[in-house]
């Protein structure tokens, strides 16, 4: 990687989605693309105009960062805007985006649908995570308020690692429904093989900035770090309708 010491945790420590929509044009744009990415080795999707004037908002595979029209100055950090409730200008702009890269993965996902049905979260969860069994344990607390829970994998050893090959096997399993809950309880769930893109996922989650579990995304694309209790994720998920 060519980032220095410094950029590596600049720019590790936001990820994105793949993709942004914008109709604001950049003058220099390939240059400064050329430039984000021979000196710190992203690749960059769009650049775009920035809420704040002589910056431009640079979204990568990696991360956000914002750029001087120069090029001669980074910035990174989220935007906020002080005379709209500190609205997070930055996770607005990547709540659209977010969205579309999940799209492709719905067919991959673990399922627990609500009877009356009013709200749709997915969760990239680990089958060892403390709070991720916790979350899993009120499972029909959630469902009972109306919010549908959808998994997406996130083993935190990575991948390759035990723990993802353990996930492969609830994904595979006959009922993997039965095989979340059984693995969330400490229970050893029997090996088998499939196309569950377990790698797929957790790159994916990688990208979209997830860096524990449960990561929670909302509806509009918000993403919740960390557990929610049922009757707090419902009034969270009331007040982004």
């Amino acid at each position: 990687m060519k980032f220095t010491r410094a950029l590596t945790l600049v720019v590790a420590m936001v990820a994105t989605p793949l993709m942004a929509a914008s109709n604001n044009v950049v003058d220099n744009g390939d240059q400064l693309k050329q430039k984000l990415s021979d000196t710190l080795g992203v690749e960059v999707q769009s650049l775009n105009q920035s809420p704040v004037p002589g910056l431009y908002e640079a979204i990568t595979n990696r991360g956000v960062l914002y750029v001087s029209k120069d090029g001669s100055k980074l910035f990174h950090g989220n935007l906020y805007d002080l005379d709209n409730g500190m609205k997070n200008l930055t996770e607005a702009a990547l709540a659209g985006p977010r969205m579309e890269a999940i799209k492709p993965f719905e067919q991959n996902m673990l399922v627990y649908k609500a009877k009356d049905e009013k709200h749709v979260v997915t969760v990239f969860t680990d089958i060892t995570c403390g709070y991720c069994r916790k979350l899993h344990n009120q499972m029909a607390e959630y469902n009972d308020l109306g919010i549908t829970v959808r998994y997406l994998a996130f083993p935190r050893q990575g991948v390759p690692s035990k723990n993802a090959v353990d996930m492969e096997a609830v994904w595979c399993s006959a009922d993997p429904l039965k095989a979340m809950t059984d693995a969330k309880a400490g229970k050893q769930v029997s090996g088998a093989k499939c196309d569950a893109k377990i790698a797929q996922q957790y790159q994916l989650g990688q990208s979209l900035g997830v860096n524990g579990t449960p990561a929670i995304i909302l509806e509009d694309g918000t993403m919740i770090p960390g557990y929610q209790p049922p009757e707090q994720l419902l009034q969270v998920l009331d007040s982004v309708q």
